[in-house]
């Protein structure tokens, strides 16, 4: 047993990073727990695992006193001395008390320590591994499904896809692969527990990254990102290279790109729009593909006015509030959408606080045209 055991701990010390001193101690303590369950005894016992001689001896570890009341845990100086004259009082007497039939119960209990630690490494590994890929995406295989979870597998354990987190457009099926994004990495007593999303914002910045190798190189950078998953999202992109147009990088030739994206969220929408500090321009950008007319800014508050033309209010507000709804997280800002007769009737357009965003409609012509390409 000692030659097989002495191979497995090397192996474990090579390939799992398990120290062999580490698994040597938590084999004796568990032969000092199997050596009192099995035999009954109360005795202080230490086990010595000698795995080079093939050795392993129990002994009893007992108090020197003057009075002995539990010859269990105890020995008088006398007798302790008739074992070694040197003894004193308070010292500790070891008396082998190793059991015959000791070698079975010992290579069981071996056994059963090495395959605990082979599965607790294993679980660390494994958790190292993922707890660094939080905020990341993975690609999975959909294993099966419970009322609760979709279970995906990501090579060396499988992640928890719970309803909340699943695309309403979506039907997953054994066997599918999909892109999935990792939420929370969780340590629990059964090994690591990975939960994973398809509605998370950060799934879609995630795909702009793979997509477009000017945001992967720092070039083009994304400043935020509003979705409803399965229907439709906004993100807002920036670069302070002038020769790089962040919309078209996104787009890409023909809208090959985002439309790369598109069908892997399903059919999704996606609307990219230009980032800028003013939020007269952002805030008309945002709108995308509604034109505005204008935008009136109250900082205080970070509220906005915007006045569009009359044909183009359903769709600056969007199917349910939709698209408001999306710019107004894209952006931060609150944002009330007047109609250009309603805001001629209540006397707040034109005026003199309103700023010209005719640029911010050219900039939404375009995009709105793109857009009806690659959808």
């Amino acid at each position: 047993m000692s030659s097989e055991l002495l191979d497995a701990l090397t192996v474990l010390e090579k390939e799992k990073g398990i120290s062999r001193e580490v698994i040597i101690e938590a084999i004796e303590a568990a032969l000092v727990s199997a050596y009192r369950r099995n035999f009954n005894q109360a005795q202080n016992v230490r086990v010595d695992l000698n795995l080079e001689a093939g050795t392993m001896r129990v002994f009893a570890r007992k108090d020197i006193v003057e009075e002995v009341f539990d010859s269990r845990l105890e020995i008088s100086l006398e007798e302790a001395r008739a074992i070694n004259p040197a003894y004193e009082l308070e010292d500790v007497v070891e008396i082998e008390v190793t059991p015959k039939d000791f070698g079975r119960i010992a290579a069981q209990t071996a056994k059963q320590v090495v395959t605990q630690r082979v599965r607790e490494a294993e679980r660390g590994i494994i958790y190292s591994e993922f707890v660094d890929r939080e905020d990341d995406i993975m690609t999975g295989i959909v294993e099966r499904q419970d009322p609760r979870f979709i279970y995906v597998s990501l090579g060396k354990i499988e992640a928890l896809l719970s309803q909340s987190e699943q695309m309403p457009n979506e039907a997953y099926k054994p066997h599918d692969r999909i892109k999935v994004y990792i939420t929370k990495v969780e340590k629990t007593t059964k090994g690591p527990q990975i939960f994973v999303s398809r509605t998370h914002p950060g799934l879609l910045k995630r795909l702009f990254e793979i997509e477009v190798p000017e945001i992967y190189d720092g070039t083009v950078e994304i400043k935020s990102v509003a979705r409803e998953a399965g229907d439709r999202s906004k993100i807002s992109v920036y670069t302070d290279n002038p020769e790089v147009d962040p919309v078209g990088a996104c787009v890409g030739p023909k809208g090959a790109r985002v439309q790369a994206i598109v069908n892997e969220l399903k059919g999704e929408k996606i609307d990219i729009v230009e980032w800028t500090d003013d939020p007269v321009t952002f805030v008309a950008n945002a709108l995308s593909p509604s034109k505005v007319l204008t935008v009136m800014v109250e900082e205080e508050e970070k509220a906005t006015t915007v006045v569009v033309p009359d044909y183009q209010l359903s769709l600056a507000i969007g199917k349910r509030g939709q698209n408001a709804r999306l710019a107004a997280k894209l952006t931060g800002w609150k944002i009330d959408i007047k109609s250009e007769s309603d805001a001629r009737a209540l006397g707040i357009y034109p005026s003199s606080d309103a700023t010209d965003v005719s640029e911010s409609d050219k900039i939404n012509d375009i995009f709105s045209f793109e857009q009806e390409e690659i959808e």
